[in-house]
Protein backbone atom coordinates (compact mmCIF):
# COMPACT_ATOMS: atom_id res chain seq x y z
CA UNK A 1 0.00 0.00 0.00
CA UNK A 2 1.32 3.45 -0.95
CA UNK A 3 1.76 5.94 1.89
CA UNK A 4 0.60 9.44 1.00
CA UNK A 5 2.67 12.24 2.54
CA UNK A 6 0.57 15.07 1.14
CA UNK A 7 -2.57 14.85 -0.99
CA UNK A 8 -2.63 16.57 -4.38
CA UNK A 9 -4.84 19.65 -4.36
CA UNK A 10 -5.89 21.38 -7.57
CA UNK A 11 -5.88 25.14 -7.16
CA UNK A 12 -5.23 26.08 -10.79
CA UNK A 13 -8.42 27.33 -12.39
CA UNK A 14 -10.15 27.75 -9.04
CA UNK A 15 -11.43 31.04 -7.64
CA UNK A 16 -8.30 32.75 -6.29
CA UNK A 17 -10.09 34.41 -3.38
CA UNK A 18 -8.09 33.64 -0.23
CA UNK A 19 -11.17 32.30 1.57
CA UNK A 20 -11.87 29.94 -1.32
CA UNK A 21 -8.24 28.76 -1.34
CA UNK A 22 -8.47 28.00 2.39
CA UNK A 23 -11.72 26.08 1.83
CA UNK A 24 -10.41 24.09 -1.14
CA UNK A 25 -7.23 23.06 0.68
CA UNK A 26 -9.11 22.17 3.86
CA UNK A 27 -11.69 20.13 1.92
CA UNK A 28 -8.93 18.35 -0.02
CA UNK A 29 -7.14 17.39 3.19
CA UNK A 30 -10.31 16.12 4.84
CA UNK A 31 -11.41 14.19 1.74
CA UNK A 32 -8.08 12.37 1.76
CA UNK A 33 -8.22 11.31 5.40
CA UNK A 34 -6.31 14.24 6.88
CA UNK A 35 -9.16 15.66 8.98
CA UNK A 36 -6.96 16.94 11.82
CA UNK A 37 -4.55 18.52 9.35
CA UNK A 38 -7.46 20.18 7.54
CA UNK A 39 -8.65 21.77 10.77
CA UNK A 40 -5.11 22.77 11.69
CA UNK A 41 -4.49 24.29 8.26
CA UNK A 42 -7.67 26.36 8.48
CA UNK A 43 -6.79 27.69 11.92
CA UNK A 44 -3.25 28.56 10.87
CA UNK A 45 -4.35 30.10 7.56
CA UNK A 46 -6.62 32.60 9.31
CA UNK A 47 -3.62 33.89 11.27
CA UNK A 48 -1.59 34.54 8.12
CA UNK A 49 -0.91 38.17 7.28
CA UNK A 50 -0.94 37.88 3.48
CA UNK A 51 -2.29 35.92 0.55
CA UNK A 52 1.22 34.71 -0.29
CA UNK A 53 1.68 33.44 3.24
CA UNK A 54 -1.53 31.38 2.92
CA UNK A 55 -0.24 29.89 -0.35
CA UNK A 56 3.11 29.01 1.23
CA UNK A 57 1.29 27.42 4.16
CA UNK A 58 -0.94 25.45 1.80
CA UNK A 59 2.14 24.07 0.05
CA UNK A 60 3.33 22.62 3.36
CA UNK A 61 0.09 20.64 3.72
CA UNK A 62 -0.73 19.64 0.14
CA UNK A 63 0.94 19.24 -3.22
CA UNK A 64 -0.47 22.18 -5.12
CA UNK A 65 -1.42 21.57 -8.77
Amino acid sequence: MEVVDKPVCKLTGEDGNVFNVIGVVSKCLKANGFRDEGNEFTSRAFTCSSYDEVLRLAATYVEVK
